[in-house]
């Protein structure tokens, strides 16, 4: 079923956000500062490929450099990729096959606005508690 979710995920929005994460990515590897930022940025184009079956995580040794940096990510490049999946979100919820995927886009919002410190793993490798709940 993951499958068939990340294909119609690909043609609805997928490639369309990946686009947006290339070009914030190319833009980030002018300056030889910024290229973390276009490596999180291309790392994220690939999350928004095809994203069901993995999640983003908290990396545990992520630092104090990792909030200077999403601080300045969400200044240049974060808050216009939030408003891309805010707007890719409305329109896939306009029909009612959409609405899941529109969800889901609407969840990686906090993700474009805060990459760094985070990486992406597949769902089974996420620790549960016995409740089912990933830790």
């Amino acid at each position: 079923m993951r499958t068939v979710g990340n294909i119609l995920w690909l043609v609805l929005a997928g490639f369309w956000l990946a686009i947006g994460y290339v070009i914030a990515g190319l833009l980030a590897f002018v300056l030889i500062v910024t290229i973390p930022f276009g490596i999180a940025s291309f790392r994220l184009a690939s999350f928004v490929l095809w994203p069901f079956g993995r999640t983003a995580t908290w990396r545990r040794d992520a630092g104090l450099w990792s909030v200077i940096g999403n601080i300045v990510w969400i200044i240049f490049f974060g808050w216009e990729l939030a408003l891309i999946h805010l707007f890719a979100g409305a329109l896939l919820m306009i029909t009612i096959i959409g609405i899941p995927f529109g969800v889901a886009c609407w969840k990686m919002i906090p993700l474009s606005l805060v990459p760094l410190g985070r990486e992406i793993v597949p769902i089974s490798s996420v620790a549960k508690d016995p409740y089912g709940i990933p830790a």
